[in-house]
């Protein structure tokens, strides 16, 4: 079931769970702990193959209201294995809309104020509602005996069993297993029934009306405790519930309250406000106003919540079946029609926030019209949805992404809902071709109009006054003077008569020329130049990196950026090669031959030659050319196995100084640098230190040497890339130092070998000397009276608390800042930020670029909880949590990371959510997947590494979260995981992708995964032969190679469609990424599931069902 397509998360928590209270389950983790949650975060060992025996098969996926209604009496079989995933109807199915699109959005979407507890519009709440309550309160309405059935398998006389019931940790044997169901209700008599949802009574009716049947508007009140009746299994082919009435009170999918989208199945009276039974938790029927939609005509009691709704159990979820008619789904069992032992239990992953579902829903609530950024303070579309930004004067969210565009008037207010006020800004991020570049403006002489107080720049929250003559700034409220060149009159409603001429008065983001007065030393600065330093020792010689350089850079230096594609580029270039002493190379014009120079004192680096060192391309390719034929040669024989690294970079910038420009420098290394010279380092690798206080060290630079360059490098605006070769430990943590303190980059290939891995080096090479980059950057963020910014996050060096010094800023850069109140802000003002860079173009032009926004400000907590977005929450969560790591053991990290997020759950539970029972689960709906995501977080390499993942690797992994925007990290800590198998070759538009989760594959599916910087393609042992013979050329699993890292180029509609497919995954990225074939059952397929991010990994990570648990209890926790 889709979560957001029905309101309830209802199953897993609120009736005992099938298969979640105290049963031993195999495959998850062992016995609950007596009075605790079941082990550190209950371990779930993989999909257990009893966990997913098929369930009805005509059990269909999303409910939609298209489905057309079909007979009750119908076989269970009516829908063939395999035909929906989680996500809106596959192509094959009748054309449904997509699931947003359904009728129940009036009264759905209402997002104000405090909602009623009870569904009002399905009139009082009933009669029994105080034995209900008192029910839920004690458990012990009617002092029965606990029956042999388990909890909530009550056979009908009896009312629920009492708690300590409830939670025994041995589960009996009698009970028929929950997954697999008779095609013919059996007779209820003696053993009780599967359980769907409750104390199954009698075979429901097989004339039951459709569930599209509309529901009565006053349906009659739950039956009284003690005669519960549920209908004991859905009929399998009815559409479920299409066309209940909308419900006013926020959808809470397993609790998660907010505005039910309007896809959402039925809106049930916040159905989704139940709870893992826990051990001291109350377990009870739900509360009227709680529970399930209204009862439909016929049926008894509730309707069966469709898919898993009161946690029975899923089995192949239709979709993840063999996708080919006659295959068994994957990790499940085939589905049994006669009683089997009974199957472990456990939370129903389907009926808990699916990010597949909410991402679906963006795009079809979002992805059709323009996000028009004129209205203040609303969130835009995801970033998984493709839109298009009309600027009408904040920002584009491609600019900046802010977690809340609905922040705190207060301070306390803030602290009290701990949700982070921040802004990720990427000041240079590439549009798309329908999208315009920031306009440039042009002030003359005098340069940018800003306040004379703050120095804000003139932008469209500037209020003229005085006819003209004055304006008053939007972030200080100073009044200054219009300068006489810069007058205009003024409209009948205040604003200036020429405001739509101008981009700085109507756009959120443009740039100016900025005048001799913002150049260092008020002098115009000098075109960038462009240095390689590439290291010539043993290592890099025969794993063929030196011949692949300097092969790439005689095409790629007709490539350097430019602004104006058909002029040349004026940046210069220069060439160093090193191992444990330096060569210089002269490539003048006017030689015949390129000169060398070799530096051998390392300890006092100075560049020999001045003249010839940088040169322009043009004039100097014959010489360049002929210098890079012949490096390969030159050191083909080498023996030198030691390396210096810190004179490298002092080189470089040395060179820089000399020409008196910035620049950047482009660093080939391969090993520790252990030869004797400034910044020697020693191999400190320790596991032992792993997982212990000390492991903080590991983070942390082992010398201050490079961070004393690093500021050197920053003041001359010489930004370095670092491409890394290693075979083995090189100490990432501290070569990494100059790279991110001056806005660079590291790239990583471990165990280089030129056959396997040219390719994606190469790409990144491409990539990252053709990108849109500034020099000598320094940014500011100012924002209105009440709030400041107080910290920051990325690649970049601060030598004071305000401003963000970036030896260079490329177009994938991001900074992210956070926010603390100072003053109290109003509501009807709002908040604004304003982020100007100044910087240097590839051309040599100074230029400002000024990235507007405002946000709205609220004094009521809801309003903040339905303004943000989570995908920014969790990319500075994950900074703010990465950084922490340098100082504080990665244990106290994740714990704080996970307090937090409780507290921010807990506030909105307690101030924000409608009354009803501690026991629920409620989320704020678009936080609905904070869970899931943090979870991703805590379970990443830096935090939770296994015991595989390299010190280095965590390091490199640390260093590139910290400067990634919201669409990268999104798909790093959630991948992509995309059914190739469902692909529709005459179409343009993608299969739905499935969630991160082993049992959502299928054996006889090809699945793409993506990760942001590594593609998988996982092949299941039964795939089509057809299928594998259009993709790679063989029709036997056997005989596909699975060292191959690129498709075979074949000529089918299909081959061809995969190979754009997987281009077009790769354009959208900022590295390359590298494809893996991954057979089923292969070697490589540890590697696959370490990024089947819902479910446990090997490292001790809880699975996505376990940790909502655990969440839940610290909610519940904070909440007593």
């Amino acid at each position: 079931m889709n979560v957001n397509q029905q309101p309830h998360m209802a199953s897993p928590y609120g009736q005992p769970q099938p298969g979640y209270q105290g049963y031993p389950q195999s495959g998850y983790g062992g016995q609950h702990v007596p009075g605790g949650y079941p082990a550190p975060y209950a371990p779930y060992n993989g999909p257990a193959s009893a966990y997913q025996p098929g369930p009805p098969q005509g059990m269909r996926g999303p409910p939609t209201s298209g489905a057309p209604p079909v007979s009750a009496a119908q076989a269970y079989s009516q829908f063939g294995q395999g035909d929906i995933q989680n996500g809106p109807p596959p192509l094959g199915a009748p054309p449904q809309r997509p699931p947003v699109s359904q009728p129940y959005s009036q009264g759905a979407m209402n997002l104000s104020g405090p909602q009623p507890p009870y569904n009002q519009q399905f009139g009082a709440p009933p009669t029994s509602m105080q034995q209900m309550t008192t029910q839920m309160a004690s458990m012990q309405v009617g002092s029965t005996v606990p029956s042999p059935a388990g909890p909530g398998y009550a056979p009908p006389t009896v009312s629920q069993p009492s708690v300590s019931a409830a939670y025994t940790p041995s589960a009996p044997s009698s009970f028929a297993p929950t997954s697999t169901v008779p095609t013919q209700p059996p007779s209820t008599e003696g053993t009780p029934q599967p359980y769907y949802g409750a104390p199954p009574q009698q075979p429901f009716p097989t004339a039951a009306p459709p569930f599209s049947a509309p529901g009565p508007t006053q349906p009659p009140g739950p039956p009284l405790a003690s005669q519960q009746t549920f209908p004991q299994a859905p009929p399998p082919s009815q559409p479920p519930f299409s066309s209940a009435p909308p419900q006013v009170p926020p959808a809470s999918y397993g609790g998660i309250q907010g505005p039910p989208l309007a896809s959402q199945g039925p809106p049930m009276s916040q159905a989704n406000h139940v709870a893992p039974p826990q051990p001291g938790m109350l377990a009870g029927p739900p509360v009227p106003g709680m529970a399930g939609p209204p009862p439909q005509p016929g049926m008894q009691g509730y309707p069966p919540q469709q898919n898993g709704a009161f946690g029975q159990v899923r089995g192949p979820q239709p979709g993840y079946a063999g996708p080919y008619p006659g295959q068994q789904s994957y990790g499940a069992a085939p589905p049994a029609q006669a009683p089997a032992p009974p199957a472990p239990k456990r939370l129903d992953p389907d009926s808990i926030p699916s990010p597949i579902q909410v991402i679906e829903d963006d795009k079809a609530n979002k992805g059709s019209e323009p996000f028009v950024t004129g209205v203040r303070g609303q969130a835009p579309p995801l970033v998984t949805t493709n839109f298009h930004v009309k600027d009408q004067g904040n920002a584009s969210p491609r600019f900046i992404r802010c977690t809340a565009y609905n922040i705190p008037c207060t301070s306390d207010m803030a602290k009290q809902s701990q949700v982070p006020l921040a802004a990720v800004i990427k000041p240079l991020a590439t549009l798309p071709p329908d999208e315009n570049s920031p306009y440039i403006v042009d002030h003359g002489e005098s340069g940018p109009i800003r306040c004379n107080r703050c120095k804000a720049y003139m932008c469209p929250y500037m209020q003229f006054i005085e006819g003209g003559r004055r304006f008053q700034c939007g972030f200080c409220s100073c009044v200054t003077e219009v300068p006489p060149h810069y007058f205009q009159h003024l409209d009948h409603t205040g604003k200036r008569v020429d405001c739509y001429d101008r981009p700085e008065l109507s756009l959120g983001s443009y740039e100016f020329l900025a005048t001799v007065d913002y150049c260092k030393n008020n002098k115009i600065p000098q075109p960038p130049a462009f240095i390689f330093l590439i290291d010539v020792s043993y290592n890099a010689v025969k794993n063929g990196m030196v011949r692949i350089v300097c092969q790439e850079l005689k095409t790629l230096l007709d490539y350097l950026p430019r602004e104006n594609p058909d002029v040349q580029s004026n940046i210069r270039v220069g060439f160093a090669t090193y191992n444990k002493v330096l060569h210089f190379y002269n490539v003048k014009a006017s030689l015949a031959q390129p000169q060398m120079m070799v530096v051998s004192d390392v300890a006092d680096m100075f560049v020999p030659l001045l003249d010839g060192f940088l040169v322009n391309v043009s004039e100097s390719r014959v010489v360049i050319e002929s210098l890079l034929d012949q490096i390969p040669d030159m050191f083909a024989d080498t023996r030198e196995t030691e390396t210096v690294f810190g004179p490298v970079i002092q080189a470089g910038l040395e060179a820089l100084k000399a020409a008196d420009c910035a620049g950047k420098l482009f660093v080939f290394h391969t090993s520790l640098p252990i030869a004797e010279a400034p910044g020697k380092l020693k191999n400190r690798e320790d596991k032992k230190l792993v997982g212990t206080d000390k492991e903080k060290s590991l983070f942390q630079p082992q010398v201050s040497f490079y961070a004393n360059l690093a500021k050197e490098c920053v003041a001359q605006g010489c930004c370095v890339d670092l491409f890394l070769f290693p075979n083995q430990y090189v100490d990432v943590a501290t070569l990494g130092v100059v790279p991110t303190s001056t806005g660079g980059s590291v790239y990583k290939y471990t165990y280089f070998q030129a056959q396997s891995d040219q390719e994606r080096f190469l790409n990144d090479l491409r990539k990252d000397i053709q990108k849109k980059v500034g020099f000598d950057a320094v940014m500011r963020v100012r924002t209105s009276t009440g709030i400041r910014a107080t910290d920051f996050f990325g690649s970049f060096y601060m030598s004071n608390t305000t401003d963000v010094e970036l030896a260079g800023l490329d177009c994938d850069k991001t900074v992210t800042v956070e926010f603390r109140h100072d003053d109290k802000l109003s509501e009807e003002t709002g908040a604004l930020m304003q982020c100007a860079v100044l910087y240097t173009s590839c051309s040599g032009q100074r230029r400002l670029r000024i990235h507007n926004m405002a946000v709205n400000c609220c004094a009521q907590l809801a309003d903040l909880y339905r303004n943000c977005e989570t995908d920014t929450i969790i990319n500075f969560f994950a900074k703010y949590a990465y950084r922490c790591v340098l100082n504080n053991p990665t244990k106290n990290v994740r714990d704080s990371l996970v307090n937090q997020c409780a507290q921010i759950l807990a506030c909105y539970r307690k101030n924000c959510a409608s009354p009803s029972s501690a026991g629920q689960l409620i989320l704020p709906e678009c936080m609905k997947l904070l869970p899931v995501y943090l979870n991703c977080v805590l379970k990443s390499d830096v935090l939770h590494p296994g015991a595989d993942v390299s010190l280095d690797d965590r390091a490199y992994l640390r260093q590139l979260v910290s400067a990634m925007d919201v669409a990268e990290s999104h798909v790093f800590f959630y991948p992509r995981l995309l059914p190739v198998h469902k692909l529709d070759v005459e179409c343009d538009t993608l299969p739905v992708a499935i969630r991160d989760s082993e049992e959502r594959l299928s054996k006889g599916g090809i699945y793409l995964l993506e990760t942001g910087l590594n593609l998988f393609l996982w092949v299941g042992a039964n795939a089509q032969q057809e299928l594998l013979q259009n993709i790679f050329g063989t029709p036997a699993f056997g005989q596909i190679d699975s060292n191959m890292t690129s498709l075979p180029i074949l000529d089918n509609p299909y081959s061809k469609r995969v190979r754009e497919i997987v281009e077009s995954f790769r354009a959208q990225r900022s590295r390359y990424m590298k494809l893996m074939v991954v057979k089923q059952e292969d070697k490589l397929e540890l590697i696959f599931k370490h990024f089947l991010v819902e479910d446990k990994n090997n490292s001790g990570g809880a699975s996505y069902v376990d940790f909502l648990c655990h969440m839940h209890k610290e909610i519940r926790q904070l909440l007593s």
